[in-house]
C-alpha cells in the first residue's frame, strides 16, 4: 500500500536500488544502457521544461557531454536508469549547450511548480551534490576521499574511512492552548521574513535529545511556553541543504508567549478562524507559511481538527521538558 503523499519533497518514486548501486559493474551496466536519463541542475538549479512544468530529462551521453564527471545515480523508473548532473559556474546553460529545453529554476521556485514527484526527486539530487561539494575530504584524516555508490558514498583513499550523506533533523511545531474560551494556536515570526509572514516554530535536534524534548526545549526557548503533550503529524525533506523536517502539533499549558528576540521578533495567536483566513489570504495582517513548507501542512491540520492530546506523549514530553 501507497503511504499518502504531505509535503513537497516527499514522495520520491524511484526505486532506489540501494544494495545494487553498492556494485560498480551494475553502475557502470546501468549507465551504459541506452534508456538511462539524467535530469541537469545548474548551481542547485533544476531544469524545467519551458511548456508544462515537469523536470527536462536528457539521455545521459548527452548530460554527460554537458557535465562529464559530475554525476550521481538516483534510482530506477520502471527499470530505466535515472541519473543526475550537475553544472558549476556563472553562465546558463540554458543560453548555450541546453538552449530550447527549458529554463534553470531556484529549487524553491521551481517546487513550487513541478508534479511532486519531480520535486521530490530534484530535492533528492540537490541534497546529494550539495553533500559532495561540502564533504569531498575525509574528517577523519584530511584527505581527499573518491565518489563512491553512485554517488551515496564517499570513501577516503588512504584511511578507508567511509563517508555517507547526512540528514540534519529538525523538530517544526504548532503550539496549541486548549484552556481558554476557544483553542488557539501560535505563529512566530523572524525579522528577516517578507512582511506580514508568521510560520511555525522550529530548531534542530541537539545530540542525545528526543523529539519530544526538542520540541519542548525550542517552544520554551523560542517563546516561553512549557509543552505538555506532543502528537506527530507529518515529515519532510528540506533539501536546503539536507533536513528532514519533523512536524508537530505541541500542546502548551498557557497563552503566555513570550518571543526571545533572537529567534523571534513577534509571535501571535490565532483561532481556527484566524488561522483559516491565513490561509485562504484573507487575514488582515498575517500571511501563512509558502505553501511548499510544512508549516502550512501543519496549520492547515490544526485547522481541520488535528490536535496534540491522544498521542499518549504527554506524560514524556512533560518529563523531558
Amino acid at each position: 500500500m501507497a503511504l499518502p503523499v504531505l509535503n513537497t519533497f516527499a514522495g520520491n518514486p524511484l526505486d532506489r536500488a540501494g544494495d545494487l548501486r553498492n556494485d560498480p559493474d551494475w553502475l557502470a551496466e546501468q549507465a551504459a544502457n541506452p534508456e538511462a536519463v539524467a535530469m541537469v541542475l545548474w548551481e542547485g538549479r533544476p531544469l524545467v521544461e519551458a511548456g508544462e512544468p515537469r523536470l527536462a530529462w536528457l539521455g545521459l551521453t548527452h548530460a554527460r557531454a554537458v557535465a562529464p564527471d559530475r554525476e550521481l545515480f538516483l534510482g530506477l523508473w520502471k527499470g530505466a536508469p535515472c541519473f543526475a548532473v550537475e553544472i558549476e559556474g556563472s553562465t546558463d546553460p540554458a543560453a548555450g549547450p541546453l538552449a530550447g529545453l527549458g529554463a534553470f529554476h531556484e529549487m524553491r521556485e521551481a517546487a513550487a511548480m513541478l508534479p511532486g514527484p519531480d520535486a521530490a526527486m530534484a530535492g533528492t539530487a540537490k541534497s546529494l551534490f550539495d553533500w559532495r561539494r561540502r564533504h569531498g575530504f575525509c574528517a577523519a584524516c584530511g584527505v581527499e576521499s573518491d565518489n563512491a555508490c553512485g554517488g551515496w558514498k564517499r570513501v577516503c583513499p588512504a584511511c578507508g574511512v567511509e563517508h555517507f550523506p547526512r540528514v540534519d533533523p529538525v523538530t517544526i511545531m504548532l503550539p496549541v492552548f486548549r484552556g481558554g474560551a476557544e483553542p488557539i494556536c501560535l505563529l512566530g515570526r523572524q525579522a528577516a521574513w517578507p512582511e506580514g509572514r508568521m510560520s511555525a516554530l522550529a530548531g534542530f535536534l541537539e545530540p542525545g535529545e528526543t523529539i519530544e524534548a526538542a520540541c519542548a526545549r525550542e517552544i520554551a526557548e523560542e517563546a516561553g511556553l512549557t509543552v505538555t503533550a506532543v502528537r506527530y503529524h507529518s515529515s519532510q525533506p528540506w533539501p536546503f541543504p539536507s533536513q528532514l523536517m519533523i512536524g508537530l502539533i505541541a500542546e502548551v499549558d498557557s497563552m503566555d508567549a513570550r518571543p526571545d528576540q533572537t529567534e523571534l521578533e513577534a509571535v501571535a495567536w490565532l483561532t481556527r478562524e484566524d488561522a483559516r483566513a491565513c490561509l485562504e489570504g484573507t487575514h488582515p495582517s498575517i500571511k501563512a507559511p509558502p505553501e511548499i513548507a510544512i508549516a502550512r501542512t501543519l496549520l492547515q491540520a490544526w485547522v481541520d481538527g488535528f490536535e496534540a492530546e491522544g498521542s499518549g506523549d504527554r506524560q514524556q514530553a512533560t518529563e523531558e521538558a
